[in-house]
């Protein structure tokens, strides 16, 4: 079962640059029994092997910048340590509903874009590309490694909107920076023991796979049928993280009454 989470996930992250987390978690979660925050951390180390399959692939198109996903990189390295370790500390059902709401917004950005003011690739100087970059690796990192995903959701969207990035190389040069990014937050969780080995047997051959057919078919489509098939994932993904249930107060009658 792990070998064929491996494969949808994979799919899927190659496909629209994801890395395959936010596709992962809900499966190893809701399939494999795995606990919420184990998803996470096995999560991030089997994106460091999505990203350097869909890294790859997008390269053989000729779909990687290689300097922004250095700049992203820098600064998501660091990040991601912070953002494994506040995963335990923020109830986790505040943090779905929170990053929810945020899928959707991001959503909402990529289909109206082609309405939006047109940036080009020169629109900002040379240093201010740098800032944008370092600075979405700063959030993307820290998301990263709080939520278990790669990252791309964050990082194709700032390419895109702000730098003029085309939505291929966007994604391939996202899925070169999680690759780093990711080895920095699976290390975290895996000290936190929030890593279960065994269903990275199955999951890494299968998300090897699927990240080469996702990337692969992901060159072949027209760039407005790509950015709805990204849309569309980022936006059930976000359905799934609103509905989170919120949890009854634990506050006894007596101390409700003594507040009021």
């Amino acid at each position: 079962m792990s070998l064929i989470a491996g494969i949808i996930a994979g799919i899927f992250g190659g496909l629209v640059g994801l890395g395959g987390g936010v596709i992962m978690i809900p499966i190893m979660v809701d399939f494999l029994k795995a606990g919420q925050h184990e998803a996470h951390g096995t999560s991030l180390v089997a994106i460091i092997f999505a990203g350097l399959a869909g890294a790859l692939t997008y390269q053989l198109h000729g779909s990687v910048d290689w300097a922004a996903s250095v700049l992203l990189a820098a600064t998501a390295m660091i990040t991601a340590q912070y953002g494994a370790r506040f995963a335990g500390v923020l109830p986790e059902w505040k943090l779905k509903k929170s990053f929810g709401a945020f899928l959707l917004f991001v959503s909402a950005l990529m289909l109206v874009k082609p309405y939006l003011p047109h940036f080009a690739p020169d629109a900002f100087s040379r240093w201010s590309q740098v800032l944008i970059l370092l600075s979405t690796g700063t959030f993307t990192g820290f998301l990263s490694g709080m939520m278990g995903i790669g990252g791309g959701t964050v990082m194709v969207p700032a390419m895109v909107l702000l730098l003029g990035f085309s939505q291929q190389t966007a994604q391939g040069s996202s899925l070169l920076a999680m690759v780093p990014a990711g080895a920095a937050g699976a290390f975290t969780h895996q000290r936190l023991g929030n890593v279960r080995a065994a269903l990275l047997t199955g999951l890494v051959p299968g998300i090897l796979v699927g990240t080469y057919v996702g990337g692969s078919i992901a060159n072949m489509l027209p760039e407005m049928q790509l950015r709805l098939i990204f849309a569309a994932v980022i936006v059930f993904t976000g359905v799934r993280y609103l509905r989170t249930p919120t949890p009854p107060s634990t506050e006894s009658p007596a101390t409700k009454q003594a507040d009021a």
